[in-house]
């Protein structure tokens, strides 16, 4: 992979607006926003919705495993690795009564390697998930 190319991963689900999965600058990779959606299909995982699209239940630690795992995907893709990864910011629809279940699992997956973290809660992101993971990572 050239300097400043883009990289979409077949095994991660679709971008949701015109941009790539991740982006290549120098030896730093930057994914854009990931969730935990899978390739091709419309169910999110850990989500029960209404017959108005609206959210009636969900289950935040299914949602963290399919985000580490979307974020696995395209780390390969874009020729890095989870070791690799070294910020990671972390969107929360519901701070008071997620963090404490997403603090657990990160810590499974983040043992040896401990990037740089910032948690922010929000109202809502653009589908109807409860996180979303950007992901600086670099590219040795």
């Amino acid at each position: 992979m050239s300097s400043n190319e883009a990289t979409l991963s077949s095994k991660a689900p679709e971008p949701v607006g015109l941009y790539p999965h991740a982006r290549r600058v120098g030896n730093l990779l930057f994914l854009s926003g990931v969730g935990p959606r899978k390739p091709k299909q419309k169910e999110i995982p850990g989500v029960t919705l209404g017959g108005n699209g609206e959210i009636l239940s969900y289950d935040i630690e299914a949602q963290c495993h399919s985000v580490f795992t979307n974020i696995r995907y395209i780390l390969e893709a874009a020729g890095s690795s989870w070791d690799e990864i070294i910020d990671v910011t972390v969107f929360l629809t519901n701070m008071k009564d997620d963090f404490s279940t997403y603090n657990r699992l990160y810590g499974e997956y983040f043992k040896t390697n401990m990037p740089c973290r910032t948690t922010v809660e929000l109202n809502c992101l653009p589908t109807p998930i409860a996180i979303e993971l950007k992901v600086i990572a670099t590219i040795t």
